[in-house]
């Protein structure tokens, strides 16, 4: 099948290469002339600019955008909006807030472009592993993409059966699932998001208790020093919190015990704020989810051992670099 990609950062690429891995005829379009340039070298068919990009296409359209969100997304959307037809599709991959998926669908529809929604997952690691898809938008153009879904997916696996899903169908088990209309997909990834905040946030506290058990304040016979990295390795085998996020918690203390490159300031990328401001809309009690998303507020003053576990989970699953704090 082909497909439109455009961003070529950390996920766009490997999220290309996946497609073309698996068959599928990839013109790809970025700021960059290298990115495109690599790119092209791996087999893909480049574009000079947007309008270049979509001329390269065969009808139906499909144009998937992996930008930041916010005005980089919003500008490329109404940009390739311009070129684009009846019967198109504009895919965008990146974590926009849904209400603005909702807005972009109806304005598009009136052109008789289609607008999905999709909230990835994967990171840096999706190339290997496969990237979990919630795909909001409308079922037609759901079905037209399916190719692309089921290639980028990370498929059923060696994961086992979830009992009682024998008669459910569908395509969840495969690691991509139509959540429902505009918005849904992003909806669904935004939520993901927040609770991957709580989960974060419990591994941080818990080790940060680990690291401060020797403390001098502490009776001497119940002080312990601990070995954290071996702690979170025997984690990883047949205990309950076992994780994706532990293991990455894994490597990295396992490179580095102190995690003495990090500061432990620790931004958040949105999602965390709009599921919170969701569940105000709903009067829904979110008591872990909005004191993790404080707490980093709070990193941006002080540091702990436990903002330190913050930081090196980001950069671990998605490649995210620690900013420095705006006052230095």
């Amino acid at each position: 099948m082909q497909l439109g990609m455009v961003g070529l950062g950390k996920m766009g690429a490997n999220m290309t290469r996946r497609l073309m891995r698996g068959g599928h005829q990839l013109v790809v379009s970025d700021l960059s002339a290298d990115a495109v340039k690599g790119l092209v070298g791996e087999g893909a068919v480049g574009s000079s600019s947007l309008q270049d990009l979509v001329s390269r296409l065969k009808a139906p359209r499909a144009v998937w955008i992996m930008v930041p969100a916010g005005g980089p997304t919003e500008q490329t959307v109404q940009s390739l909006a311009g070129f684009m037809q009846a019967g198109d599709i504009i895919i965008d991959g990146g974590n926009s807030y849904f209400k603005d998926d909702v807005r972009r669908a109806k304005t598009l529809k009136e052109k008789g472009v289609h607008y999905m929604d999709v909230g990835t997952s994967g990171g840096v690691w999706g190339l290997e592993r496969g990237y979990c898809m919630m795909i909001g938008g409308p079922k037609e153009a759901m079905q037209y993409l399916d190719p692309i879904f089921k290639t980028l997916a990370p498929g059923v696996g060696d994961i086992e059966k979830t009992p009682g899903r024998e008669k459910l169908g569908g395509t969840a088990e495969d690691g991509y699932l139509h959540c429902g209309p505009s918005g849904a997909g992003h909806f669904v990834k935004m939520v993901h998001n927040g609770i991957e905040y709580g989960i974060m946030q419990a591994y941080a506290e818990g080790f940060d208790v680990f690291k401060n058990a020797n403390s001098k304040e502490l009776p001497e016979d119940i002080r312990y020093d601990l070995n954290l990295p071996d702690i979170a390795e025997v984690w990883r085998r047949g205990s309950v919190v076992s994780s994706w996020l532990l293991d990455l918690t894994s490597i990295a203390l396992a490179k580095n015990p102190t995690l003495s490159e990090y500061t432990g300031f620790v931004e958040d990328s949105g999602e965390g704020r709009w599921t919170i401001q969701a569940a105000i809309d709903e009067a829904v009690p979110v008591d872990v989810l909005s004191a993790a998303l404080f707490v980093r507020f709070r990193s941006r003053q002080q540091h702990t051992f436990a903002e330190k576990m913050l930081s090196a989970m980001r950069q671990q699953f998605g490649g995210h670099i620690e900013l420095k704090p705006k006052n230095t």
